[in-house]
């Protein structure tokens, strides 16, 4: 929910009937309002932080958060996160988190080739290990600093929220992406993947 509120459209587009995207981004949140100007599909956009997100207007049946537990600063902020994002569920409801990998190796080859490159600072939080993700970008690469929250600290976060059936799903390339580029390709980055699901049901 914290994540790319850019993600939201592909939801609609898929068949959701009510999707409402929120991110701490102001600029991400005007890059989707822009999106949903050009091509209105009824999406709804707000800025907001889901450490502090209010009670919505509806529960939902999904959440997704992109690169979203992963900016808790601490332990107690992701559990504010977690709980946040259960309240807005309707029972059953499922939340998808998508982010780095806990255990991710960055002594591996370079992920270069696929657009990115992830380093550690060297600095240590609560939660797990600070990193450097950079998308390689032109003509300016965009680098963002944030945290790789350890396997434990997600689970035992989302379970104290009320959540259960936490289960880590393994990175998968799509058969558009092998068919684009090809297996040998993606050999790389399978085997090391830098991100990694995780799912969970309210």
């Amino acid at each position: 929910m914290r994540g790319r509120a850019l993600q939201s459209r592909e939801f609609k587009r898929r068949g959701a009937a009510d999707v409402f995207g929120v991110d701490i981004s102001v600029e991400m949140i005007a890059a989707g309002r822009e999106s949903e100007r050009r091509e209105p599909l009824g999406v709804r956009y707000e800025v907001g932080d889901v450490a502090e997100l209010p009670p919505l207007d509806r529960r939902f049946d999904i959440a997704l958060g992109v690169q979203c537990l992963n900016y808790a600063e601490d332990i107690q902020e992701m559990e504010r996160m977690c709980r946040n994002i259960h309240r807005s569920l309707v029972p059953g409801g499922e939340f998808f988190v998508l982010a780095q990998k806990p255990d991710y190796g960055f002594d591996c080859v370079s992920l270069d080739k696929y657009g990115f490159r992830c380093e550690p600072t060297g600095e240590e939080t609560e939660t797990g290990p600070r990193v450097r993700v950079t998308a390689l970008l032109a003509p300016q690469p965009i680098t963002i600093v944030s945290t790789a929250p350890r396997r434990e600290v997600y689970e035992d976060c989302l379970r104290a929220a009320g959540f259960s059936a936490v289960e880590w799903v393994p990175l998968q390339v799509s058969e558009a992406g092998i068919r684009e580029f090809g297996e040998d390709f993606w050999a790389d980055l399978l085997a090391n993947p830098p991100l990694e699901m995780l799912r969970c049901r309210a």
